[in-house]
């Protein structure tokens, strides 16, 4: 017998079968239980997440042949249960609307729709991805789908709503299906692998439920492409070697040699990943959703519910956190977010990666006004201070200090005639000094030379 992937194998048979949806699916239970069952559905959402699923729960629940009317609970049992999971019912007509999308074929399904169906109560018709049907295909289904037949239901699955004439949409009722969680995706595929009696190390779940991206097929389709591999038991290190997926511990050896400063290492742990067969964009993606968890850490604490991570990862998170302050880490994040767009249509992607990882480890030099005030000594020049604190009041672009002429030259004089110390020469040695000093000198020289910029 073929083999049978995971995502037909498993897929859901009933309306409490599917994962996510509870909502659309309690719904739909009430429309038939109170006799309201719609002439057209629009089913919603992106790919993977059940739409043609439901539309297919749908159907049973309307023709299925155990019981006298529609029921919420179709038998699965039945011929037209059968029929109809396997795609073969002769009432139940699956379209695709891609290859099927000209007008001559919604003028036939018009021509068969009038007669009755053969041995079921409704026929039914799913048209999946319904948005690449032409403009002549969409208005010659109008009359139609406005006023059916009785005995004809349409169901409509697409992932782009917005390509939907208006018209269509007002004749019919609209369902937006969820993104499923990384959480309820974690629950199934640990299911499905106690149910195939497969060893799995625990930690390998979580990161393949987020590679998912939301959709319970393609977490499907990630779980059968490491069963594939013969591994046993399922261990992490699959992801990295056959999936592409970054590995976590080296995400957070990187996240950690930046807050350390360490830019050398920081450089080393970027080779590590690469070398190992991860992409820059890879690299990209793991790296933002660490940031993010670290920032979730720092605002609302490790054991918050927002957090999809394994203890030893809260508690290596709670750590590394402390290295970082909330504008850090929003930086960071916002900074790699724009940068992955560049990678994708960058020659040198690894040099604008190193380059971006370097600026995150040395951030020390690129102080915003807070911490520069926050870092001065007790003990340093008072001109300087009083003027750091006058330009803050400003409300200056951090980024670059704007100084009144006048201060600037006698705060420079003021260091110039001062008796050179020990915690002098360290204060304007430190490179958060040494930048705000640069900047006197170069508008003291405007001063002098009378020159305004």
């Amino acid at each position: 017998m073929a083999y049978t992937v995971f995502a037909r194998k498993y897929r859901p048979l009933s309306f409490d079968d599917v994962v996510g949806q509870d909502a659309i699916a309690k719904t739909l239970k009430n429309a038939i239980k109170t006799d309201r069952v719609a002439h057209a559905y629009l089913f919603a959402g992106t790919r993977g997440i059940g739409k043609t699923t439901m539309a297919r729960i749908l159907a049973k629940a309307l023709n299925c042949l155990a019981t006298d009317g529609p029921t919420t609970e179709p038998c699965c049992k039945c011929d037209s249960c059968i029929a109809i999971n396997l795609g073969e019912d002769i009432d139940v007509i699956e379209i695709d609307g891609a290859s099927n999308n000209s007008v001559e074929e919604v003028r036939r399904l018009r021509e068969n729709a009038i007669y009755r169906p053969a041995r079921s109560r409704y026929k039914i018709y799913i048209i999946d991805e319904v948005h690449m049907l032409s403009t002549s295909a969409f208005n010659a289904l109008l009359k139609i789908l406005e006023e059916p037949p009785s005995h004809v239901k349409f169901i409509f699955a697409t992932t782009e709503p917005n390509k939907v004439i208006a018209t269509v949409q007002s004749r019919c009722q609209r369902f937006d299906f969820n993104n499923i969680s990384a959480g309820l995706i974690t629950e199934q595929l640990k299911q499905i692998l106690e149910l195939e009696k497969i060893e799995y190390e625990q930690d390998l779940l979580l990161p393949l439920a987020k590679m998912a991206n939301g959709s319970m097929r393609d977490g499907l389709s990630l779980l059968d492409r490491l069963i594939s591999t013969g591994a046993e038991p399922l261990a992490t290190e699959l992801l990295e070697e056959f999936l592409g997926c970054a590995n976590s511990a080296k995400i957070h050896q990187l996240a950690e040699k930046i807050a350390e400063s360490d830019a050398a290492g920081s450089l080393i742990a970027i080779d590590d990943l690469i070398t190992s067969g991860v992409t820059e964009l890879q690299i990209v993606d793991s790296f933002v959703d660490y940031m993010r968890d670290l920032m979730v850490v720092k605002s609302a604490g490790m054991q918050s519910e927002l957090l999809l991570l394994s203890n030893q990862q809260r508690q290596q998170a709670e750590q590394l956190a402390q290295k970082f302050d909330i504008a850090a880490l929003v930086y960071n994040i916002t900074a790699i977010e724009r940068l992955r767009w560049t990678i994708k249509n960058s020659e040198a992607p690894r040099t604008l990666l190193e380059a971006s990882v370097l600026r995150f480890a040395l951030s020390e030099h690129f102080m915003n006004v807070d911490t520069l005030l926050s870092q001065l000594k007790t003990d340093a020049p008072a001109a300087l201070k009083k003027n750091i604190i006058e330009t803050k009041t400003r409300s200056v672009n951090s980024s670059k200090l704007d100084f009144s002429d006048k201060n600037i030259k006698d705060a420079g004089r003021s260091l110039e005639h001062r008796t050179p110390s020990k915690k002098k020469n360290e204060l304007i040695n430190d490179p958060t000094v040494k930048m705000v000093l640069t900047e006197f000198n170069a508008r003291i020289a405007a001063v002098e030379e009378g020159r305004s910029d």
